[in-house]
């Protein structure tokens, strides 16, 4: 079903828009919260909870891009269980993709300001529309995704260790960069 017609049924509040939305994205949302939390259970609660946050958004809100909506929502559960999951040391696994930019970002906690999250968002931003359509999906999979290098690495059909130094790369790409803005000492 077209994202316009799904999007519709949840302005007509159907319940038939939540079976749509989870027909056509739920597997993605489920391992999008997988990546993330590294727990099945986790990730099918997340996903749940998915449905019923887009449920209570969609109205009012109207999204474009309804894919990128329903994950940003989810990734943001994700991340929200992984923190309180974290805090009972549950999950190690996001800290790995997470390690891989310390060198790269400063801390959330070193962020003065708003504003400087903003920057620092919209430098991102400028840097990844500066990379290769190959290496920008490469970043998002790891790192907004949360995917394995090995999955990744399947899925291109390509050794880990290649995507590991692509990744690699990219990183110090990125420090550069962040470098040259005067976002990172």
């Amino acid at each position: 079903m077209e994202d316009s017609r799904i999007i519709g049924l949840f302005f007509e509040r159907s319940e038939q828009a939540v079976h749509e939305l989870e027909l056509k994205y739920g597997r993605a949302v489920r391992k999008l919260s997988l990546n993330i939390l590294g727990d099945v259970r986790d990730a099918e609660e997340c996903a749940a909870d998915t449905y019923l946050g887009v449920w209570n958004s969609v109205p009012p809100k109207r999204p474009e891009r309804l894919k990128a909506y329903t994950l940003a929502i989810a990734r943001n559960l994700s991340l929200d269980r992984y923190h309180a999951n974290s805090a009972k040391k549950r999950n190690g696994s996001y800290d790995l993709a997470l390690s891989e930019l310390e060198g790269c970002l400063a801390a959330a906690g070193d962020a003065q300001t708003e504003l400087e999250a903003r920057e620092l968002a919209e430098a991102m931003n400028r840097f990844l529309s500066g990379l290769s359509r190959e290496d920008r999906q490469l970043f998002v999979c790891r790192y907004y995704l949360a995917e394995p290098v090995k999955d990744i690495a399947a899925r291109l059909k390509v050794k880990s260790g290649r995507v590991s130094l692509r990744l690699f790369r990219i990183r110090e790409k990125l420090k550069n960069y962040l470098e040259r803005e005067g976002l990172i000492p």
